[in-house]
């Protein structure tokens, strides 16, 4: 990788308005003119230019196109970039690739465009994820996040970090150099208080791990209650089109019914249950065992209750935002306090449930904030590490150890931290991040 020239489709594949070939490599000018027929060629062109003509494909012209040169280093690739844009179509686009391929490209593998961006130096490990998370954000707060950190927060975050750990092993790695003086007692203050900055700091940026899955993979949002209290009624309302199956017969949701949703913003994984009750279907009890399995994992559960049916209805377990359904049939004087009105059939409180949806997540948006954007999965492992590694390096200097055993812990925590923006780029590691991409990007 790296050496060859690259091209792929960067735009869906089908109809549309447009259709955009992207190639990448030393080579791609070269091999981008053996097709591209304008007034000049593409190889005097300066970066930035757009120059209209044709492109040939065993000797005639298959599309009028727009192509467009970006030299290296100033690309998106760090490469020498050519994008010939022309109309959208497949059957145009696969000719199109197929002669390039023909004339010294490759195909491009998910996500290698910009892998060699983040080879090439034009962005850090934490940007090149935010390209995927931006593509694939499903509300304005995840892509505010993704944007967040395609603009380098976390990176910014994470170096200073790094930078932090570097001075605290540099301060200990000064007494090995020298070992006849030793640690003396305010050098080792000195290093026990950098130790715990750094677990503050950890901490921190590990504290961001729940909303990060929450902006990426969407809200856990359980809807619970009894039978025919109007669970799947509330679905249907959330979505805003019949998804679930609506009956006045108990037991007619037997098994879980997920869907993704955006509400102000913030995405969603909304699941619709199986109503809990003592019963002797086995089917039906199945169907109840998965609703508790999905209230274990929640992040927010709505418990529904039926106003004609329930007399003196209560709030729920802490944590959990209890519905009153069906309100237009209460007649119990004024309803008790802690419980969200609502009426399906009319829409009547759906703001005022949506508001303590929103307002149960907590997350605000990324521009609002001053710690760093909301950490994946990943971060979360290697930040972890880094975390045990202080530990072991502050119990190290307490017991007072030769400072050889305590810098192996620094040098431990250095590199898992490094890990995060890519410093230490192992092949596994940017396979598994770079495999999800979408082909073109």
């Amino acid at each position: 990788m790296g050496g060859d020239t690259i091209a792929a489709l960067a735009t869906p594949w089908g109809t549309g308005a447009v259709a955009m070939i992207r190639l990448s490599g030393a080579q791609a000018v070269s091999v981008a003119d053996k097709l591209f027929r304008g007034k000049r060629p593409l190889a005097g062109a300066p970066s930035g230019r757009v120059r209209r003509g044709t492109v040939e494909c065993d000797g005639r012209a298959v599309d009028d196109v727009l192509a467009t040169v970006f030299r290296a280093p100033k690309s998106y690739t760090g490469e020498d970039v050519v994008e010939i844009s022309g109309h959208g179509g497949q059957v145009v686009a696969e000719e199109i690739l197929r002669a390039l391929f023909a004339a010294g490209a490759r195909p491009a593998e998910p996500g290698e465009f910009t892998r060699r961006a983040f080879i090439n130096g034009k962005m850090d490990l934490t940007q090149a994820e935010a390209v995927m998370d931006l593509i694939a954000a499903r509300g304005a707060a995840s892509a505010d996040a993704a944007a967040a950190q395609l603009a380098g927060r976390l990176g910014r975050e994470v170096e200073k970090l790094r930078g932090e750990t570097m001075t605290a092993l540099a301060h200990l790695e000064a007494f090995i150099d020298f070992p006849e003086e030793g640690i003396d007692p305010e050098s080792g203050r000195v290093l026990l208080a950098r130790a715990d900055a750094l677990s503050a700091a950890i901490e921190r940026m590990l504290g961001t791990a729940d909303e990060g899955r929450m902006l990426r993979e969407g809200v856990r949002l359980v809807i619970h209650g009894e039978p025919n209290v109007g669970k799947s009624s509330l679905l249907n309302l959330l979505l805003g089109y019949d998804r679930a199956m609506v009956s006045e017969i108990p037991g007619t949701t037997r098994d879980t019914i997920e869907e993704n949703l955006t509400l102000r913003g913030i995405p969603f994984r909304v699941i619709d249950t199986a109503g809990l009750r003592e019963t002797d279907d086995p089917l039906e009890a199945e169907g109840m065992r998965r609703t508790r399995e999905h209230l274990a994992k929640a992040d927010i559960s709505l418990r529904v209750l039926d106003a004609g049916a329930c007399a003196a209805p209560s709030g729920g377990e802490s944590g959990e935002i209890t519905v009153l359904n069906k309100v237009d049939l209460w007649t119990g004087g004024d309803l008790p306090a802690g419980l969200v009105p609502l009426c399906c059939l009319d829409a009547r409180g759906l703001d005022k449930l949506v508001d303590a949806i929103v307002g149960r997540t907590r997350i605000a948006p990324p521009a609002s904030r001053e710690e760093a954007v909301a950490i994946n999965a990943r971060h979360q492992d290697c930040l972890r590490r880094a975390n045990e590694a202080v530990a072991a390096a502050r119990a190290s200097l307490e017991r007072g150890d030769a400072p050889e055993f305590t810098a192996v812990e620094l040098r431990a925590a250095l590199a898992a931290v490094g890990e995060i923006t890519g410093g230490s780029d192992a092949d596994d590691v940017l396979g598994e991040i770079f495999r999800n991409f979408c082909i073109g990007k």
